[in-house]
Formats: C-alpha cells, structure tokens, sequence
C-alpha cells in the first residue's frame, strides 16, 4: 500500500511539473506574437479604401481586399466595425494558402480574430476581404498579431473593375450558413466568391467591385435616390461620400452590369444616359476595354430588351471613334439564390463564361 500511495504521488507531482512545463511553453509562444500596424508596408491592399489615418484604413465597397505573408503557425488580426444603425455587422472572407477559406462575422466595434490556427511551420499567406457591401458599414483595419510579417512575392499586373448592383456585390449568393428568409438582408452576402472576384481570380488578376445593392443607371430600386453615375466617383458608394482617386487603379478591363433595377424603360432615354456614361468612364480610364454585360438576373423579357439596348449602345459608340468596347450577353437566367439572385454555384458559371469571353477578347 505504501508503494502504490508513493507511486500516485510521484505521479501527481510528475503530472504538476509536465503542466507548468506546458503552460511556460503556451505562454513563450504566445509572447513570439508581435504587432503589425496597418501600414506595414508588408500588407498589399486593394480597393477603393480611405487612408487618410494610414493606421486604421476604412473599406466600405464589398470585395476590397488586402493580403500579407507570415512566418508561423498561426495568425491573427484586427478589425474595427462601424456596427452600422447599433446593429450591423459586416461579415469577412479570410483565405490562408489560397486553400483554407473561413466566412465571419464580426461581433462587436474592435475583434480580434484568431481563426488561423495549427499551421505547418514556414511561410503562409492570408487574405481577407470584405464579403458586405457599403450599406452594411465600413471596416477599418488595424493590424496583424503574428510571429514575423513577410514580403509578398507578387501582385498581379492584370487589372480589373466589375461596375453593377447587388449582383455584383454577391448579395443573397451565400445559403451556406443562414437560409433565404432568415437573419438579417445580409447574412447572405459573399463578394469574395462573386462573379466578377471569381473572374478575377481566373485570370490572374486584381480586382475592384464597384456596385451597390439596388442602384441603376437611371432607376434605382427600394427608396435608393441615387444612381450610379452620381456616385461612381466615391468611396463609400452607397451614401456618395469621400472622393476617390482614379490615378490610384487604372482598370485592363472594366464590365458594367446595370439595368436590372432600371427595368423596361424608355430605349432613347436609357440609351441615351448609357453613352453618358461610358463618356465619363472613359475620361478616367482612357486605355481600359469596356465590356458592356446583360443582366444573368434578368427574365427573358428584360434579357431581350437589355441585348437590343446595349447592341446598339456599342455600335453607336464604335461608329464615335471608341472602339475599346464589346458587349457580353450571358447565356440564360441565374436566380437560384435568395430573391432570384444567383447563388454561389452560379455565380461560379457566370464567371466561368465571362471569364471565357474575356480571355478570348484580349488573348490573356
């Protein structure tokens, strides 16, 4: 019996010392941790993104994304939201390798969030991007917590800018954690896997999401009282708020997928707003390829309207001398998400066959 009793001491004693070992070793690597403030020049951003505090950098526009590379097995980072209306939360795409993907959702003003965890040691790559669009609020970055921040290799030289509505921001595509009817309007956002990121993507490139759930060329949707030639020219789209710079993204190629929200409307007048607004495109962006796109939203009746408009939009525009510009009618009607909007799987096949045509058109 003294035996056994001196055994289960040695062993409790044994099992103390292993735990202290243990936490002194959570604790060290925990101190490994260092800070990394937002403009570290380590991190590449992308969007339409408001630096005037370099140290809290403000995305309202869904898709805007940064990237930075790190050395360790785990990363963390923190956000601040607007928590727009005291309730709103923009939700995140953040992909580490290129092959880890987690959706988020923020949860209050400041989250840290730790989600990349138990990695292989070496180097690893982290994306994170903005799956909410403008009325959701903005976010501001503040930094990464990590072992070492490290250069990236490359940006993509390829460029691209994708101009709509709420097709385009990825609005209603996600089903994967809240079903159609449920939660709040934007619970099934998701940018990151939106045709035009997905586009992108495919072919190498960067890429700006220039939309706004609800807005047209010359009728907006749901109260909306803006259009999108009044607020092309903004940050924070939504609200037509903050200057942005054109100098600081010069686009390869530029689609514009609007007239869903506008409807069957008058050809002159439509038509007529339509080349306006390619001529005040043009002036920022004098080298990019226009493509003009039908709505993959539309039924068939708004479908053939919308190819009769922009047919004669180009050839109109071709004949003025600006032959930078086609037109790219998608094969049916994509509605499987909530609201008749595509879902992620056909936001996928929208890419697919644009990303076909664009490949094609400018031999990428």
């Amino acid at each position: 019996m003294a035996t056994v009793k001196y055994f289960l001491s040695c062993f409790w004693i044994f099992l103390l010392i292993s735990g202290c070992k243990i936490n002194q070793a959570h604790k060290e690597s925990a101190n490994e941790l260092k800070f990394f403030g937002a403009e570290n020049k380590n991190i590449q951003y992308t969007g339409r993104i408001d630096f005037s505090n370099p140290g809290k950098p403000r995305f309202y526009q869904p898709g805007v994304y940064l990237k930075a590379a790190f050395e360790g097995t785990s990363c963390s980072f923190i956000v601040n939201d607007e928590v727009l209306w005291g309730k709103s939360h923009n939700y995140l795409q953040v992909v580490v390798d290129d092959t880890l993907l987690f959706r988020i959702k923020t949860k209050s003003h400041i989250d840290t969030i730790d989600i990349v965890k138990n990695l292989s040691k070496g180097k690893h790559t982290i994306l994170i991007c903005k799956n909410t669009e403008a009325g959701i609020g903005y976010v501001e970055f503040v930094g990464f917590l990590c072992r070492e921040l490290l250069p990236l290799s490359f940006k993509p030289e390829k460029k691209m800018e994708f101009i709509g509505n709420s097709i385009t921001c990825g609005m209603a595509s996600d089903l994967s954690v809240v079903p159609c009817g449920k939660g709040e309007w934007y619970d099934q956002h998701n940018a990151y896997l939106s045709y035009g990121a997905i586009t992108a993507r495919s072919l190498n490139a960067q890429w700006h999401l220039s939309a706004v759930s609800g807005i047209g060329l010359i009728h907006s949707c749901c109260g909306m009282t803006v259009t999108m030639p009044q607020v092309f020219d903004k940050i924070n789209m939504r609200e037509g708020k903050s200057d942005w710079d054109f100098k600081k993204y010069q686009p390869d190629v530029l689609t514009i997928c609007l007239g869903q929200n506008d409807g069957i409307q008058d050809s002159v007048t439509f038509c007529s707003a339509y080349v306006q607004f390619l001529k005040t495109i043009r002036g920022y962006y004098p080298n990019a390829t226009i493509i003009c796109l039908t709505s993959p939203m539309a039924n068939a009746e708004l479908s053939a309207s919308q190819k009769n408009y922009l047919t004669g939009i180009v050839n109109h525009v071709i004949l003025n001398g600006d032959t930078n510009i086609d037109k790219f009618f998608f094969s049916r009607q994509f509605h499987n998400g909530c609201g008749h909007h595509p879902d992620v799987e056909e936001h996928k096949e929208i890419a697919q066959e644009l990303s076909v045509f664009i490949k094609a058109r400018l031999s990428w």
